[in-house]
């Protein structure tokens, strides 16, 4: 490996996966134990901050079930001020910084600012949460793309979705934060005309000696997400591909469409 591409100054948006420490890249355990700063999510896990050595200034920036600790102006300037001292900095983010973890707007005020910042990729939830399930998110012949949503939305406001192309596409669909909008993602879909009976398997933590996942199916969805605490990060997989972690398999033509008051 290089040993320039962490010079003094400099920033990475290292991908802190879903949890699991052993789930991190090698660059990834090389990127923080050479850091003298770390800026860090509330979601990445214990195990992966215990990386962190002990003489490595160490700083929670983390957002989690509407708490946010620091807003995202705020996180903005203390990386910019961290590099201005001439800190090597890493900025732990949980999964992967480029899916959802609005590394767009740390990357422009560093690039703004004049410092060199560069990404650090992780896996992201979706792969480890199908992984621990044992099963594969695309599908020969039924699941050949998949398609990662945001289920977060400002408070009150709805989703924005495109729910017909979600319904139709014959995709693998995977909800990130979505145990809030559970009930608008099971209608959602269902008046775009997706089976009530297509299978679904929710995951909250995980990969961390805590997870646990329920396979049900669309229609059930609402109900089913209340069996996980309200402040457990939550994963939303749909689609005939997760059939296997445990729901029948369905025969989709064979389904009526349905009707949702």
């Amino acid at each position: 490996m290089p040993h320039d591409d962490f010079a003094p100054g400099s920033v990475w948006l290292v991908g802190a996966g879903p949890g699991d420490p052993e789930l991190l890249t090698m660059k990834a355990v090389r990127l923080i134990e050479r850091a003298d700063i770390v800026f860090h999510d509330a979601l990445v896990g214990e195990g992966v901050l215990a990386l962190i050595p002990p003489g490595t200034a160490r700083i929670s920036v983390g957002k989690r079930s509407g708490r946010h600790s620091k807003d995202q102006r705020t996180i903005d300037a203390m990386l910019v001020d961290a590099a201005a001292t001439g800190k090597k900095v890493v900025r732990l983010k949980g999964g992967d910084p480029s899916i959802f973890a609005r590394s767009a707007e740390e990357l422009g005020a560093l690039r703004a600012a004049g410092f060199p910042v560069r990404i650090c990729p992780g896996i992201t939830t979706a792969c480890a949460a199908a992984a621990s399930a044992g099963i594969s998110l695309t599908l020969r012949g039924v699941a050949r793309e998949v398609r990662f949503v945001t289920a977060h939305s400002k408070r009150g406001a709805a989703l924005g979705i495109d729910w017909h192309s979600l319904a139709h596409g014959g995709s693998t669909l995977v909800f990130y934060m979505g145990r809030d909008a559970a009930e608008e993602i099971m209608r959602g879909l269902m008046r775009a005309g997706m089976p009530g009976a297509m299978p679904v398997l929710i995951a909250c933590d995980v990969s961390s000696h805590r997870e646990r996942r329920l396979a049900t199916r669309l229609d059930l969805l609402e109900l089913a997400t209340k069996s996980f605490a309200a402040d457990a990060p939550t994963l939303i997989l749909i689609g005939a591909a997760v059939a296997q972690a445990g729901v029948a398999s369905v025969n989709l033509e064979a389904i009526a469409e349905p009707v949702i008051g």
